[in-house]
């Protein structure tokens, strides 16, 4: 309960108290805190918290109820037994890159003649394209199988049917009217229902890899060889899940619970490689690390030239070639940040200066020609945490613009680009992320359609940064058990974000101080009459003269175990803080 005034930085919107959470903590055998999170994560009976609380392996829905996994993998079997070539068609980005090195790995295993093909972002743009299936038609393949692309690639597939290259389609993302017409789809929706809606392309390739593997084992327990594999590529399947940012719960927190687990055990040396670049060698590797360690970096190859090395790093390269691939990848993920931070600068100047900030802009669309295709995507979700509106990101180029676009809450970006469509090229992609092209000279035509469908449809409270609180606490709550307990929740992500929780209002104990190299973060302590935890605000510098100034504030904070020296505690790592005013 708020018992001062106080001034607010952004709205904190904290969720009510469950009232059944006394009973289901006893009925659930976990504290009264874990039952309000868990609550608060649609979880609100007895067999959805022990599946919670406990995934397990038996939990993934059967294989062949992905719909159209039966049919592709008929066919992959019998070009498997023909001899016929395969060639894998992915995406750049991790989800494509794990989804390929999936389904290579498991047709390797069954010795099958099987190639990949990669498309250069900045020279074929995002999925299939006639020029490549002729070429891939010309040196041989006979079968193509696209992974986390080509739902809505109706032109391509009907070029594949007239030189006579049989396509598979594997994908998740969402359909726009006409499906492409070839020999099999593999898709969570565009089919008809699926117990797992949500799947991410690499989780596609995983249930289909099983269901493959079951056609060339001959029964629905697979070989030794195939289940060995299967328990092995959750660890790439997790990698494409938590970067494609799909919802972590359900199949999918299962797929990223035990795939995380499988990582730092993988006998994959790209994998391997990948974990000793990013400084993850003998660590836990959690949802975070995939997040901004090691996803970034195999999304560098794709985004600074081509993803191809990021494919070979997960698929052929031995230990040495491993090693190579991963220092490469990890100059090509300095030279992003780097680009990345000079675009940022300039974009925000360029929102500033057109006032695009201002209510009467809910959506903001920005163009220049220098900026580069492969790190548009990052500085648009970059511009959405700063100015809290949908974004689309455009670089230019001989007089076509390839777009990235990043959303917000209750903003569809797959139907707002539908609306806009009369002034694209082609455009596609999820609610919260989505790619486009346009002619340069239709720019300013699609920013005033775009801006205006997010006028309609935004409201200024849509526009107000917001914090979600799971619930209110004293410091006292907070001991090491529960702490550890919250912690178990992860991994954390879409769908299951990381627990944040509201203090009452606090005492600040000593002085507090900006630590950091830039001194942009603030290092305090909060004392609630006995209790007193150590605090931490990653960018919250500006707050240090208001914490001299008041000595009383409320935080909302993410609890964590600090680990320094041997010594574990219990600490406070702080989001936001409000102050009486």
């Amino acid at each position: 309960m708020i018992t001062e005034e106080k001034k607010m930085s952004t709205d904190w919107r904290i969720a009510p108290d469950w009232p059944e959470r006394e009973a289901a903590a006893r009925s659930w055998g976990v504290s009264p805190l874990i039952a309000q999170l868990l609550y608060n994560r649609d979880i609100t009976d007895v067999a959805q918290a022990r599946s919670f609380l406990q995934p397990k392996l038996t939990d993934l829905h059967e294989p062949h109820t992905l719909p159209g996994s039966e049919a592709a993998a008929e066919r992959i079997a019998r070009a498997v037994r023909d001899g016929e070539k395969i060639v894998i068609y992915g995406d750049y980005d991790v989800d494509g890159i794990t989804a390929s090195a999936i389904l290579w790995h498991v047709l390797r295993l069954a010795d099958a003649d099987v190639d990949l093909y990669v498309p250069h972002r900045l020279e074929e743009g995002y999925g299939l394209n006639t020029a490549a299936l002729e070429k891939i038609y010309k040196e041989g393949g006979r079968l193509l199988i696209s992974v986390d692309c080509g739902i809505t690639a109706c032109d391509a597939a009907r070029r594949a049917r007239e030189i006579g290259l049989e396509m598979i389609i594997t994908d998740h993302h969402v359909v726009h009217g006409e499906l492409p017409d070839c020999c099999a789809i593999v898709h969570p929706t565009a089919l008809g229902d699926s117990p797992n809606p949500d799947l991410c392309g690499a989780g596609v390739a995983f249930k289909l890899a099983w269901v493959v593997a079951q056609k060339l084992s001959k029964a629905s327990k697979v070989s030794p060889e195939f289940r060995e594999f299967l328990l092995s590529a959750t660890g790439l399947a997790a990698l494409g899940t938590i970067a494609d940012v799909v919802p972590l719960t359900g199949e999918n927190r299962v797929i990223a619970h035990f795939g995380l687990a499988s990582l730092p055990h993988s006998q994959n040396p790209g994998i391997q490689a990948l974990i000793d670049s990013a400084g993850l060698t003998g660590e836990t590797i959690d949802a975070y690390a995939v997040g901004f360690k090691l996803a970034p970096r195999l999304n560098a190859a794709g985004r600074m030239g081509h993803a191809r090395l990021a494919v070979e790093l997960l698929t052929r390269a031995n230990a040495d070639r491993a090693r190579e691939i991963a220092f490469y990848l990890e100059e090509q993920n300095r030279a992003r940040r780097t680009l990345e931070r000079k675009i940022t600068k300039q974009a925000k100047e360029m929102v500033i200066a057109a006032e695009m900030h201002r209510d009467h802009c809910r959506a903001i669309t920005l163009a220049h020609e220098d900026w580069h295709a492969g790190v548009i995507g990052i500085v648009a979700s970059r511009l959405v945490d700063e100015f809290h509106r949908p974004v689309v990101m455009i670089s230019l180029d001989n007089g076509v613009g390839q777009g990235s676009a990043r959303s917000i809450r209750h903003f569809e970006l797959d139907l707002a680009l539908q609306q806009c469509g009369e002034h694209l090229l082609s455009y596609g992609g999820h609610p919260m992320a989505a790619g486009l092209k346009i002619e340069s000279g239709k720019v300013d035509a699609f920013r005033e359609a775009f801006a205006g469908y997010a006028n309609n449809r935004l409201t200024a409270k849509d526009l107000q940064p917001a914090l979600r609180v799971d619930a209110e606490v004293a410091l006292a709550d907070l001991t090491d058990p529960t702490v550890r307990a919250i912690l178990r929740l992860g991994p954390f992500g879409a769908g299951n974000p990381k627990p944040r929780l509201a203090s009452k209002w606090l005492d600040v104990e000593g002085e507090p101080r900006c630590v950091g190299k830039t001194q942009d973060h603030l290092q305090f302590a909060l004392r609630d009459g006995k209790v007193m935890r150590k605090a931490i605000g990653f960018g919250l510098g500006k707050h240090l003269q208001d914490l001299r100034d008041h000595r009383r504030c409320r935080v909302a904070f993410q609890p964590i175990i600090n680990s320094y020296n041997g010594r574990e505690t219990v600490e406070l790592q702080v989001a936001d803080i409000q102050f009486p005013a």
